[in-house]
């Protein structure tokens, strides 16, 4: 980015005080974001600038209308809650000519959060009541935008989490074959295609009115919820960019799926990989205390389901990416994208294994 450009969008929004710097800042990999300080007569005020990503995110007239809606809902829940909306949830700062977001003359959408002050995020679970703090967020999330219209917002990415769809991109590349790595991966696929019946299992309950079309984040990593510096409670829900109409299941599953796994997402040696009943008891109790009682008898008893089928889709996605020739998710080395592949159906294969346990689990605290 030129600093002239990020100059000139910082002179578009409503920014309180003068600018006197700004800096990349977090670690994410999908927009670029910037740290901005201001300096004003009662002291220093921070924000958040974020380039949005025009290649992923292709309607961003749709995705900020999400997130306006969205978190202006939750503001007058959490004022109504007497609570801090400033804190409790993201806040939009708008443009001199009162819009959400700005489009330079590069054709670049930019947006400005507050910036939220005295908080920690983690990449990784440090120890379980980080993961619990992490579920009771997602599931306070849940609770406060229960009544909220999920079927009014925009799929910002279509068929995100439409795990049957996910199945036909694999078999999309297994017919295609682009990479010549077909040969390869035959117990891969062989291995996908014994649950072939299950994959559609979430959607077709949807379909059937079984379970209820929510508002979703779809990237409930443990690094997208801010968490007080000093109680390490969570506070605020960041990253909203993908949030739309979804099934609770599939956020829930996302967690477990990345938070729950005692291995690395692209661990090579899947003798490493499995799933710790320790975290995925301690998701599952901190996710129902957050959702208070909101979600249905159907949801509940799907929550493992939510677990193996995101992992499960995660996994083809990977496997449909290392057949396509590593187009989409980024690699730092070879066949790392099959290994992702390998981790994912390993920790499935655990799941099954465990499958009784994790079901006693949540029967122990609905």
């Amino acid at each position: 980015m030129r600093t002239e450009s990020i100059e000139n969008v910082l002179g578009c929004f409503q920014l309180e005080g003068n600018v006197s710097g700004y800096r990349s800042y977090g670690s994410g990999h999908i927009n670029s974001t910037f740290l901005v300080n201001c300096d004003t007569e009662n002291g220093r005020k921070r924000y958040i600038l974020q380039c949005m990503n025009k290649e992923i995110f292709q309607n961003i007239e749709g995705l900020m209308g999400n997130i306006a809606s969205v978190t202006e809902f939750l503001r007058e829940k959490i004022i109504k809650n007497q609570g801090d909306p400033e804190r409790e949830t993201l806040t939009l700062v708008k443009s001199v000519d009162g819009q959400n977001y700005v489009t330079d003359a590069e054709g670049n959408s930019w947006r400005v959060y507050l910036f939220v002050e005295d908080t920690i995020s983690f990449d990784a679970v440090e120890k379980p009541e980080d993961f619990y703090e992490s579920a009771y967020s997602f599931g306070h999330f849940q609770r406060l935008l229960s009544d909220y219209p999920a079927d009014t917002l925009v799929e910002t990415i279509p068929d995100f989490h439409n795990t049957p769809v996910r199945f036909e991109q694999l078999e999309e590349a297994i017919k295609n074959n682009k990479a010549g790595r077909l040969e390869e991966v035959k117990n891969e696929l062989e291995f996908v295609f014994a649950r072939k019946e299950e994959l559609g299992m979430a959607m077709n309950m949807l379909k059937e009115g079984k379970l209820p079309l929510r508002v979703t984040h779809n990237d409930t990593k443990l690094n997208n919820i801010l968490m007080d510096k000093d109680t390490r409670k969570g506070i605020c829900i960041i990253d909203l960019d993908t949030v739309m109409p979804g099934l609770s299941i599939h956020d829930f599953g996302d967690s477990i799926r990345f938070g729950a796994n005692t291995a690395a997402e692209d661990e090579p040696d899947t003798s490493k990989v499995s799933i710790s009943l320790e975290l995925f008891e301690a998701y599952v109790k901190g996710f129902l205390d957050g959702c208070e009682g909101s979600l249905t008898n159907a949801e509940v008893d799907m929550l493992p389901m939510g677990a193996k089928l995101m992992t499960i889709e995660c996994g083809m996605r990977f496997l449909a990416d290392y057949l396509n020739g590593d187009v989409y998710f980024k690699t730092h080395r070879e066949k790392q994208n099959l290994d992702r592949a390998r981790s994912q159906f390993a920790l499935v294969a655990d799941m099954e294994k465990k499958w009784q346990e994790m079901k006693a689990i949540v029967e122990k605290y609905r």
